[in-house]
C-alpha cells in the first residue's frame, strides 16, 4: 500500500481560491438620500451594493445611474448597514428598501 502526501499549504490554497468568487460576490447595503426637483422630493433608501462598493465613493459611483434611471439625483450616502440591521431599516427606508 502506497501513502500519497498531500501538502496541507496547496489544501489551504485551493480552499482558499475556491471561496475567493463568494467573497468578491458579497453584497454591502448603502443607506443613501436622494431627491428629485420639480416639485422638489426627497426620499432616504438603502441599496445593494458589492462588497467591493463599500465606501462611500464607490457606493456613490454604483448608485447615480440607478437612481438617475427613475429621475432622482444622489444627494449623500449616509452610510452602510451591515445584514443583521437590515430588517431593521425597513420601515424607514419604506418604498425604497432595496429598491435601487
Amino acid at each position: 500500500m502506497t501513502h500519497t502526501y498531500i501538502n496541507p499549504r496547496l489544501i489551504a490554497a485551493a480552499l482558499a481560491l475556491a471561496l475567493l468568487p463568494l467573497s468578491a460576490n458579497a453584497a454591502c447595503y448603502a443607506e443613501y438620500k436622494a431627491k428629485r426637483d420639480n416639485p422638489l422630493k426627497l426620499h432616504y433608501g438603502i441599496a445593494e451594493v458589492l462588497d467591493a462598493q463599500c465606501d462611500k465613493s464607490a457606493a456613490q459611483a454604483a448608485l447615480t445611474p440607478r437612481l438617475a434611471a427613475d429621475g432622482w439625483v444622489l444627494l449623500s450616502v449616509v452610510g452602510f448597514v451591515d445584514e443583521a440591521a437590515l430588517q431593521g431599516k425597513k420601515e424607514s427606508a419604506g418604498a425604497y428598501f432595496l429598491r435601487y
